[in-house]
Parts: structure tokens; sequence; C-alpha cells
């Protein structure tokens, strides 16, 4: 890790371009120019340039970065060279969908371990793990030597697990919960609401259909609000 401390709105692009730089490697390419990697990534060229050189990386002009390069550099900033103990919370629909998804090990997060709350659950298995009780959590965070939790729990215990999470050990927490939660400093935490994504994809959608409607000089419907 570099001294220097990278803009977290840089930290949180970074990812985005190592995904994209990943496509252009299996492509068989292994120079990139800040131009390619903006159309690869969806961040323009410009800031793109500026946040690589937060690694040091400045490129060649008219030739470009050396994608495997940039790849290690990459992954070494975000930690992914090393294996990622991590517990999941949550044997649910989601929380069995999360422990399933092989792009957490791809990139060095290995799930150790899965808990719930749930009597019914406990003894199951997914993905290759037994669901463990939440009532051992302490311990395994323990044993399993995890700083890192997921959070897919029902929003309304959420803030008790947390607390729970942050006294046993856990630095850094993952939440799908449909819940806002307060960690104390030191703590970092990341939250994925994909019902406020699908709101705001809704709203686009929304746009799109009444210029169509518009454009062909048909009146849209719009919801009464007022009933």
């Amino acid at each position: 890790m570099r001294s220097r401390q990278i803009p977290e709105a840089s930290v949180a692009r970074l990812p985005v371009y190592l995904r994209g730089l990943v496509d252009i490697a299996e492509s068989g390419t292994t120079t990139v120019s800040s131009e390619e990697l903006a159309r690869a990534s969806g961040v323009n060229s410009a800031k793109i340039r500026k946040d690589l050189s937060y690694l040091g990386s400045y490129g060649t002009r008219g030739v470009g970065y050396d994608v495997d390069y940039l790849i290690t550099q990459i992954s070494r900033e975000l930690g992914l060279t090393q294996d990622w103990a991590t517990i999941l919370v949550g044997a649910g629909n989601l929380g069995r969908a999360l422990a399933n998804y092989g792009g957490f090990a791809d990139r060095g997060f290995r799930i150790a371990a899965i808990v719930d709350a749930a009597e019914s659950k406990h003894g199951l298995a997914v993905a290759g793990l037994e669901v463990q009780p939440m009532d051992e959590v302490e311990q395994i965070i323990k044993a399993e030597d995890i700083a890192i939790a997921i959070l897919a729990i029902p929003g309304g215990v959420a803030q008790d697990v947390t607390d729970r999470l942050v006294g046993a050990g856990i630095t850094s927490i993952l939440n799908f919960a449909p819940a806002v939660i307060q960690v104390p400093p030191g703590i970092s935490l990341r939250k994925v609401d994909l019902s406020i994504e699908l709101q705001i994809l809704a709203y686009y959608e929304q746009r799109r259909q009444v210029s169509a409607h518009v454009r062909a000089g048909v009146t849209p419907h719009v919801l009464d609000d007022s009933r």
C-alpha cells in the first residue's frame, strides 16, 4: 500500500477499470489507451488518467498502458492479491444467491462462513458450507480471522446484527439489508439497495416512455395520486 491517500471517488472507480481491463486482456490486447479504457469502463479518459496517476501509472505517449501491469497495479492497490475471509450473515434467498456467486472468489473474497438466526436453516449446505447459528458468530469470526461481513438480512435486525459484528472484530461491512445502519469511526460500510437501483431505472424508463408518447402525439398516462 502506498502512503499517498487516493480520493474515495477514485477508489470507487478502480474496480470499474479493473473489470474493463480484464475484458480487454481476455481479447488478447496487451496495451490500451485511456480512450479505449474509457469506452470499456464508461468513464471519461481525462478522469481515468487522473485516477491512474494516483497509482503512479502515467502510460506511454503514443502507446498507452500495459494491460497486465495495470491489472496487477489496481489489484494490489485494492488488496485483491490476498485472500480475504468473509462471513455471510443471512441464508435466505438473497444470501444463498450471494454465497453461490463466483465473482467473490475470483476477486479474492472467500466466503469462510455463513450464519443465520433461524434454527430451520442451521446445518443446511449452501455453496459447500454448513449454515451455522448466529449465536456462534463471535467464535467463528475469531477462529477464521474474518474482517469483512456481508449482510443479507431483514432491515429490522440489521443494526443489532451490525453492532454485534463490530463488537466481534468486523471492520468492513457490505450491507444488502433494506436499512440505514450506523457504524463507529474506523469501520468501513458500503450499502447495496437493489430496490433503489430499480426505482432509479424506473424513473429513466418513465421519461423515455413520456418522450416517446409526446413524439407520437399521444397523451401520456399519468398516475392520479389525488385519490
